[in-house]
């Protein structure tokens, strides 16, 4: 596993804040355009699910801004208890100084202690060094195809 930084605290989010919704509300975009950021409400169900755990991170330079986050949702299965690693994101400002390693690190330190087997991620393959942490982490490139079904179609 990785080493702690001392610049970068990770904490998990247990109740809505104004920051962290501020937060959502700027990462979001910087992850995805196909969603749009939380409401209020997702967040507040979010945070009460019992198999969803938003971790944020802060790092010293940046004062008390919250410029990451990922969340990892652990789920059983007849074969198990898994776990999935979803919605990474840093701050563009703050990328390479160690926060995107610092919140995989705090997910799967979790993910253990809960009894998960295995942790699962997808990444699209054009996010160059995102997928370069992953492989350094640890994770193993899976040769499969994932299917998506859009409930929200038209």
């Amino acid at each position: 596993m990785s080493e702690i930084k001392p610049d970068i605290e990770i904490t998990m989010a247990t109740e809505l804040t104004e920051d962290l919704l501020m937060a959502c509300q700027r990462l979001v975009p910087q992850l995805t355009t196909n969603n749009p950021p939380p409401s209020r409400e997702q967040l507040i169900q979010m945070l009460a699910s019992p198999s969803s755990f938003l971790f944020l991170a802060r790092h010293r330079d940046y004062g008390d801004e919250i410029m990451g986050m990922a969340t990892l949702v652990l789920y059983y299965v007849p074969t198990g208890l898994r776990g999935y690693l979803e919605d990474l994101v840093v701050d563009a400002r703050a990328r390479s100084i160690g926060i995107g390693e610092s919140l995989l690190q705090a997910c799967l330190e979790k993910a253990k202690q809960a009894g998960a087997s295995q942790v699962m991620l997808t990444s699209n393959p054009i996010r160059k060094t995102a997928n370069q942490l992953y492989l350094r982490m640890g994770f193993e490139f899976r040769k499969t195809n994932v299917y998506r079904y859009n409930l929200l179609q038209d």
